[in-house]
């Protein structure tokens, strides 16, 4: 510092004991700049309809990222949750994480709470669980769980997928004639939390954390091929 040699915010600091925040302030010795390790942040956030899963729009609609006032490091949605969906989301700057929680090979579950036109039947809900074609390539299976009676003209069902396809549980209701009126996303692996207001947002606790990451090794365990067996010598 006392050669000068020490910038913040492009202004040479000779006075030992100055402080800077390296989150906000530029500085640099000998012109390459300090950065701290990054921090992993994990943000869960109940998605309301009308916002759109991504850090910025073109077409100037809000996005997710406009819900997390107070965050300042740059997180980005894990997945996507539609325009018109509601629900849970993760925003992280955890790259490795996000890429296992995306990856088909993981296969991740995700449950939606769903409203839709009429009452599926049973041949309807089998077709579900087994897979329906949908942009010309068809559906892993999935679960699926009816809620007794009707509510207001609509059913209420839980679908569990392990895919991250494009409108996917939309598309696949409106493959069985049976289009979606409302969608929730109520749990991301072993992720819930029923209390989380929408439109709010908190901090992941360390032990989810753990259980999410613990959960994508525990599904690539499970999808990895099982090893050949050795020949015995004759």
């Amino acid at each position: 510092m006392l050669q000068g040699r020490v910038t913040v915010n492009g202004e040479a600091v000779r006075e030992l004991g100055s402080k800077a925040d390296p989150s906000h302030d530029d500085i640099r010795v000998d012109g390459r700049r300090v950065k701290l390790p990054e921090r992993h942040r994990y943000v869960l956030l109940n998605k309301p309809r009308g916002y759109v899963t991504t850090r910025s729009d073109p077409e100037k609609r809000p996005t997710v990222i406009d819900l997390l006032r107070g965050v300042r490091e740059y997180v980005y949605p894990v997945g996507r949750l539609d325009f018109d969906s509601e629900g849970l989301l993760l925003l992280t700057n955890d790259g490795e994480l996000a890429a296992q929680l995306t990856h088909p090979s993981h296969g991740i579950a995700r449950v939606y709470e769903v409203h839709v036109a009429g009452v599926p039947d049973a041949h309807d809900v089998e077709r579900l669980t087994k897979g329906v074609t949908i942009d010309g390539r068809r559906t892993g299976p999935a679960d699926i769980q009816l809620s007794p009676g009707r509510h207001g003209g609509h059913a209420r069902l839980y679908i569990t997928i392990r895919e991250g396809r494009n409108r996917q549980v939309r598309k696949m209701f409106d493959a069985i004639g049976h289009p979606v009126d409302h969608l929730t996303r109520v749990a991301i692996g072993p992720i819930r939390d029923t209390r989380l207001a929408t439109g709010h947002w908190r901090d992941l606790t360390p032990a989810e954390v753990a259980a999410l990451k613990r959960s994508t090794r525990d599904r690539a365990r499970s999808a990895a091929p099982a090893p050949a067996p050795r020949r015995r010598r004759q």
